[in-house]
């Protein structure tokens, strides 16, 4: 994957962070997922004081791109400011193996970025 691509998409992540709606966490994340045609669309996390109805950005991200038609993904940025990679959680993870089974996650620290391939974070999936 070609570093200035995954740079943009990083930026777009940190850009989709200052939308943030975390009251209550005051832990804002940002999240960019790359669509197989270039097309990139932003997500951040929403807090709701009933947590259950809180959404993590990278469902924002990805849930905006199927709204709008979209249904082929290579590549998801998460951000946060935090110093250490902020992983995706377990629903997010369950919803990009349903999406995007053979997908990239990027992660940033303050320092470096990694790359994970979807199945590597969650090896198995829900299924019935």
């Amino acid at each position: 994957m070609d570093r200035e691509l995954e740079e943009k998409l990083m930026e777009a992540a940190k850009q989709g962070r200052e939308q943030s709606y975390s009251p209550y966490s005051k832990f804002a994340v940002g999240a960019a997922l790359l669509c197989k045609d270039g097309t990139i669309f932003t997500g951040c996390n929403i807090e709701n004081v009933s947590y259950g109805a809180t959404m993590c950005a990278e469902r924002v991200a990805i849930f905006k791109a199927i709204s709008n038609g979209y249904r082929e993904f290579e590549m998801i940025a998460v951000y946060s400011e935090l110093e250490d990679y902020t992983y995706p959680c377990g629903m997010c993870l369950q919803v990009m193996q349903e999406f995007m089974p053979e997908g990239i996650v990027l992660l940033e620290n303050k320092k470096e970025m990694k790359r994970f391939l979807v199945r590597e974070l969650m090896p198995t999936k829900f299924e019935f």
